[in-house]
């Protein structure tokens, strides 16, 4: 499987004998001026959403996402390719008869096995 490069690598693809991984993750972890700290694969953002607080989640940004997810309801619906009314009485017309046919034959299997059990076993 192929190596990655990463910052510090020289161009074989190894890192330099006097950098080990644990030094290039202390040194990533610390911040340049001292007061931020930075995190990986987060930065601001999961800082700002683990800071309470500051009182970020309030009612507008709620919704926010309640709008915004109402908004994305209403485009999926958009891209619905909805039946004509003819094709609509025909799906219905359709079930209803399965529905009735499957009944039936639900029904005639239940009288007839219920006859062969009364005759095995009597009345």
């Amino acid at each position: 499987m192929a190596e990655r490069n990463r910052p510090g690598d020289d161009a074989a693809g190894e890192r330099p004998e006097d950098e080990s991984i644990d030094d290039v993750t202390a040194d990533d972890a610390r911040a340049d001026d001292g007061d931020e700290e930075l995190t990986r694969g987060g930065g601001t953002a999961v800082r700002e959403r683990t800071d309470s607080g500051k009182g970020k989640a309030t009612k507008e940004r709620r919704r926010g996402r309640i709008g915004g997810f109402f908004r994305e309801v209403v485009g999926e619906l958009r891209k619905v390719i909805w039946p004509t009314r003819r094709e609509l009485l025909t799906y219905t017309a359709v079930v209803i008869v399965f529905v009735a046919v499957m009944t039936t034959i639900v029904a005639l299997l239940d009288y007839g096995f219920g006859k062969a059990i009364l005759t095995t076993f009597g009345n």
